[in-house]
């Protein structure tokens, strides 16, 4: 038994050492850790089981036999997070690339279904070349094994995957499935076709860095939701992230221990500009309103319109969902609407009550817009809306026009509660504009139109931009004091925390794509 167990300890040895000691440091030139030390930066110190050490590949072609390495570049398994569990699995760049091989992709698919059932999170971290050449059409099936798996697991339990060096080709379409991707700046990037075939097709020059670096997909595409300085930083933002949201679709956000005192909030009385179209930065509200230090932005960099997140209120984990005046003035457009859309269906999924902001000036124009696709865009987000039953409640600070009004959580829309500050405008449109289209005749044949339209703007302002008429309708719950906000919200959010609401029967819908 001593000689087996010993021959047992050098096969331990050995897979832990992965591609060999050249490799390794090769890895750690490039800025980048191992396989392994990302998990022990990752999970709490000790809880790591792993799961598949001794797998080999099965490939005899290309000399391939020849060269076998002890886990087949991938370490999967499972351990703890602050306590809770999570299935993971880190792809081993030092191990021909980290390149997925049939039995590379057996190890990813069985984490990911004992995940499944035992109902925890899924962690991927992504370092890999892309499908094992040698091996054909074999790899690529077990990159639609994993792909099949994502798509099942999605809404069921969170997945979560940083991308710790190169993803392409296939291998985006994983991560691009699961909720929350995390990028590297410098050291990670993703794109279907790399630089050398963009320059071939389009004869475009572009490197790997400007084409799908961490930069380009948290500012441009959106593909990332986090861009992370370094690979410790972005292994942080992991745990942090999932001390939001529940190991599954079938417990409740989390909460933590809070001890309500002087909830009052009188900052808030003075964030709101005299000039209705003066900008200010809806993050203040925010942070006013939500407990200390505990907002987490996400896709903070990508459609700044619209500001989304999770925070803790009274304890209590929620999303938020708020118009942006400091940037295009909060209009609603085709990146923010699929942005926000994207994050309200997670928050329903993982049964997080939503918490909107609304300040929006109606839907960004122009033949940009409209010949991209705001129409189904901007409907995206009113799907995402209508269809989540979560506790669901708006704060109306100030503008809530047009179409937009609907869109943002509106009451006719299924919003739980409405409120609106005194400072809020509710109307079709803006008061100079509809003065311009209402009182046409009377302005053209006044002596003095300016001063005409003026006055009728003054009268326009005095019936409909103000939050008073759609209070009288119901449409708005109740006008408060924008001190008051913080106390109104913990006690709406405790009233709902039971609500009960079911969609007609329907294998699913059909979200406008």
């Amino acid at each position: 038994m001593i000689n087996k167990i010993k021959s047992l300890e050098e096969k331990i040895a050995e897979a832990q050492l992965g591609g060999g000691t050249k490799r390794i440091e090769s890895q750690h030139k490039k800025g980048k850790l191992t396989a392994r030390e990302r998990l022990h930066f990752l999970l709490d110190e000790g809880s790591f089981e792993e799961i598949g050490m001794l797998v080999t590949h099965r490939s005899v072609e290309f000399g391939m036999e020849r060269e076998k390495y002890l886990g087949d570049g991938v370490i999967t398994g499972y351990g703890t997070i602050n306590g809770r569990l999570v299935y993971v699995f880190s792809q081993d760049f030092t191990v021909f690339g980290g390149s997925l091989s049939e039995t590379h992709a057996e190890k990813i698919c069985k984490i990911m279904d004992l995940a499944m059932k035992n109902g925890a999170p899924v962690i991927g971290l992504n370092d890999s070349g892309g499908a094992r050449i040698q091996e054909g059409v074999v790899s690529l099936g077990g990159y639609a094994d994993i792909f099949y798996r994502n798509v099942m697991a999605s809404g069921v339990v969170p997945q979560i995957s940083a991308i710790m060096g190169p993803c392409a080709g296939g291998a985006v379409y994983s991560p691009a499935i699961t909720d929350f991707i995390m990028m590297v700046e410098n050291t990670s990037y993703m794109f279907v076709t790399g630089p050398n075939v963009v320059k071939t097709v389009t004869h475009e020059e572009v490197t790997s860095e400007e084409l799908g670096g961490a930069s380009t997909h948290s500012t441009k595409s959106g593909v990332t939701h986090f861009s992370c300085a370094n690979e410790v930083e972005c292994l942080k933002n992991i745990r942090n992230i999932l001390t939001y949201i529940p190991q599954n679709c079938e417990e409740e956000s989390p909460a933590y221990p809070y001890s309500p005192s002087n909830e009052s909030r009188p900052a808030l009385n003075t964030i709101i500009p005299d000039n209705p179209n003066q900008p200010y930065d809806i993050r203040s509200v925010i942070h006013e309103v939500i407990d200390q230090n505990s907002f987490l932005e996400v896709h903070k960099d990508f459609a700044e319109n619209i500001v989304v997140g999770f925070a803790m209120l009274g304890g209590k984990s929620i999303g938020i969902v708020a118009n942006q005046p400091a940037f295009l003035a909060g209009v609603l457009d085709i990146k923010s609407s699929t942005k926000a859309a994207r994050f309200v269906r997670f928050c329903d999924s993982f049964n997080i009550p939503l918490l909107v902001f609304e300040d929006v000036p109606g839907f960004l124009p122009g033949t940009d817009q409209e010949w991209n696709g705001i129409i189904t865009n901007g409907a995206k987000l009113l799907y995402a809306f209508c269809e989540a039953t979560v506790p669901r409640i708006t704060v109306i600070t100030r503008k809530a026009y047009g179409g937009a009004y609907d869109v943002m959580n509106s009451k006719h829309i299924g919003a739980d509660m409405n409120y609106a500050w005194p400072s809020a405008e509710i109307a079709v449109m803006g008061a100079k504009g509809a003065a311009e289209i209402i009182f046409k005749k009377e302005i053209s044949e006044a002596q003095d139109p300016a001063a005409k339209l003026k006055e009728k703007e003054e009268e326009y302002i005095n019936h409909f931009a103000n939050p008073y008429r759609a209070a009288e309708r119901g449409y708005i719950d109740e006008v408060i004091k924008p001190e008051d906000t913080r106390i109104k919200l913990i006690k709406a959010f405790a009233m709902l925390k039971n609500k009960v609401a079911k969609l007609p029967r329907k294998k699913h819908g059909n979200i406008p794509l």
